[in-house]
C-alpha cells in the first residue's frame, strides 16, 4: 500500500472522521464503523486532505482534466481544497465548481452552480466523502449535463465501503459506474483500512482489535457486496 494512503488512514481515525463502535445508518443498517468527513474541521486538516484526495486523483485518473465538482454541501469544501491540493503538488491549475441544493435568483452568479462556470469541452473529476447510495451523483449529475456538454472523467470519494447499493448485489460504486459510464475510485477501501489498522497502534490505543475483527467480519457477512 502506497505511504499516502496508510497516512490518510491514520489521519481519518486521529481526525475522529473514521469511528468504530455501533452505528445506525441512514439506510438503517447497523454498522461497526462510520466515516463523516464533515469532522475536518481546522485549516490543516483540510490542507492536509486536499493533499490526499490530490494524490488519489493523479493516481487513478491522470491530471488531464478542467474542473474539480463537488456535490453540495460536503462537497463544496472538497473541491476547494482538492483544487488547492493539486496546485501544491503538481502545479496543475483546474476550476472548482459545485452546486447549490436551492438556486439563486439574484446577482451576477444566479443559478444552481457556484465557483467556476461550467464550459463545453470541460473535462471534470467529481469528488465526495463517501458513497453508500448514489443519491448526491443521481441528484447534481443531471446538473451537471445540462449545464454544459461536459465529460466527467471519474468520481473519487475518501473511502470505499465495500458493501452492497440500493440493488443489493454491487457496491455502490459500482452501480454508479453502471449507471453514469464514468470510473468511480477511492483514496482506500475498507479492506486497505482493517489491513492496515487491525492490531495498531493510533493515538496510544489499539483501533481493530479481535472483537471489532469479529464485527466487522459479522457486517459484511451480511452487507458486504460480491464487486
Amino acid at each position: 500500500m502506497e505511504a499516502y494512503k496508510q497516512e490518510f488512514i491514520e489521519f481519518m481515525v486521529a481526525s475522529d472522521v473514521l469511528k468504530f463502535g455501533d452505528f445506525t445508518l441512514k439506510s438503517g443498517r447497523k454498522s461497526p464503523f462510520f466515516m463523516n468527513a464533515g469532522a475536518y474541521v481546522t485549516g490543516e486538516q483540510l490542507h492536509q486532505l486536499g493533499l490526499y484526495y490530490a494524490q488519489a486523483i493523479n493516481d487513478s485518473f491522470g491530471l488531464d482534466f478542467d474542473v474539480v465538482f463537488g456535490p453540495a454541501y460536503k462537497g463544496i469544501p472538497l473541491a476547494v481544497v482538492t483544487a488547492m491540493g493539486l496546485h501544491e503538488l503538481y502545479g496543475k491549475e483546474v476550476r472548482y465548481c459545485s452546486n447549490r441544493k436551492e438556486a439563486k435568483d439574484h446577482g451576477a452568479d444566479a443559478g444552481n452552480l457556484l465557483g467556476s462556470d461550467l464550459r463545453d469541452g470541460d473535462r471534470v473529476v467529481m469528488v465526495e466523502d463517501v458513497t453508500t447510495s448514489g443519491k448526491s451523483i443521481d441528484e447534481t449529475y443531471p446538473l451537471l449535463r445540462a449545464a454544459a456538454d461536459v465529460d466527467v472523467r471519474g468520481l473519487i470519494v475518501s473511502l470505499n465501503r465495500q458493501e452492497v447499493g440500493k440493488g443489493g448485489v454491487t457496491t455502490a460504486q459500482r452501480e454508479v459506474e453502471e449507471r453514469y459510464g464514468f470510473p468511480v475510485a477511492s483514496i482506500v477501501s475498507m479492506d486497505e483500512v482493517r489491513a492496515y489498522l487491525t492490531g495498531r497502534e493510533v493515538g496510544g490505543r489499539v483501533v481493530i482489535d479481535e472483537a471489532l475483527a469479529a464485527a466487522l467480519d459479522d457486517y459484511y457477512a451480511q452487507w458486504g457486496a460480491k464487486a
